[in-house]
């Protein structure tokens, strides 16, 4: 599948197709792409490096907030290395996308937190970059949906349960809801007395399962023997 070919929907083709032969706008998204870049590029680094982001004091809640990021460690190095990454892809023509791509939910998660500690107006600048990664994305429409449509669509591939009986699909199905529902009754959000309960229907759950398979081997090694069995020819006297 050639991406950058695939249609987008009736209804959004045309603008999209006027948008990207506007030289203007052309250069706008190279205005946006660079100066996103500029904008990550120092900070990424100094994550990488281990450096701290801020000497703000902890008794502040933005100091609080990046001083305990800074002591996760490798967590810290971890963002640092996305950001350098995104902003380098984001300067090639070749991989904006992919660092537009990174840039959206990075930039739209330091929105909410500048909003949430209460970073002043940084606030207002992470929503500038979120808007400006947001567009960049949209530039690349054509692309995104082509993506979306590879990856959402319908899977060539043979079905995980394919050939499976109603036993063992209904033993997937009761294992998979009480394993759920004993998952969430650690968060106190499903009573903690039905745990007793829960896992004996698991274990039932599971040994459904294996009793189909069970079925199913004993069925397939009768079936062979009947195929290699010799037939029985009569003979006249």
């Amino acid at each position: 599948m050639t991406f950058s070919k695939a249609p987008l929907p009736a209804s959004l083709a045309p603008p999209h197709a006027w948008v990207r032969r506007q030289p203007w706008l052309a250069r706008f998204t190279l205005l946006n792409r660079v100066l996103l870049a500029m904008a990550f590029l120092p900070t990424g680094l100094v994550k990488a490096t281990g450096q701290r982001f801020t000497l703000l004091p902890v008794d502040t809640p933005v100091g609080f907030f990046f001083e305990a990021m800074y002591q996760t460690g490798p967590f810290w190095h971890f963002i640092g290395f996305v950001q350098v990454a995104a902003a380098l892809l984001l300067l090639v023509p070749s991989t904006a996308l992919v660092g537009a791509l990174m840039f959206l939910p990075v930039s739209f998660s330091i929105l909410l937190i500048a909003w949430g500690v209460g970073f002043g107006n940084t606030v207002f600048v992470a929503a500038g970059m979120t808007l400006s990664a947001a567009y960049l994305v949209c530039w690349d429409g054509d692309r995104v949906w082509a993506g979306a449509r590879a990856i959402l669509g319908r899977n060539p591939g043979p079905a995980l349960l394919e050939g499976a009986s109603i036993l063992e699909r209904t033993g997937w199905l009761i294992g998979a809801a009480a394993g759920l529902a004993l998952f969430l009754g650690t968060r106190g959000l499903v009573p903690m007395g039905w745990g007793p309960g829960l896992l004996i229907l698991g274990a039932g759950a599971a040994l459904m399962v294996v009793a189909a398979w069970i079925i199913e081997f004993v069925r397939g090694t009768s079936d062979r023997s009947h195929e290699f069995t010799p037939m029985s020819h009569s003979t006249e006297p």
